[in-house]
């Protein structure tokens, strides 16, 4: 909950050195790293997310596995409660470690962006 509130008070108070999220990075992703990072990819297809009419927020690296999961559902409904909970563990393990990779990937570019405007005005 703090999060949200200090991220949208840093924008407000100091514009140019808070991360813009709804654009890409304006570092180079690889800057910094000894080994080149592995590029992400869709392991679902678009066909795939439009045929279990997955939501715009569903649409992440994850889904997959939410498809993964629902068919699960769909193969055991009624009782798909604790037939499906290996699906269900993978899809939140996915959604967690896709969480922390966005907020790290938040804070190196708030620290780059501090780092620039340290050394313009030195």
């Amino acid at each position: 909950m703090g999060t949200k509130l200090s991220v949208s008070l840093e924008g407000a108070l100091s514009p140019e050195t808070a991360p813009r999220t709804d654009r890409p990075p304006t570092f180079d992703p690889q800057a910094g790293f000894e080994r080149p990072r592995k590029e992400r990819v869709m392991k679902a297809t678009w066909e795939e997310m439009e045929q279990f009419r997955l939501k715009p927020g569903q649409r992440d690296y994850c889904a997959h596995h939410l498809i993964d999961l629902m068919k699960c559902q769909t193969k055991n409904a009624p009782f798909a409660g604790h037939a499906c909970d290996d699906q269900r563990g993978a899809w939140d393990k996915c959604e967690y470690d896709d969480h922390l990779m966005r907020i790290k990937e938040y804070e190196r570019e708030r620290r780059l962006l501090h780092r620039q405007q340290r050394k313009e005005h030195a």
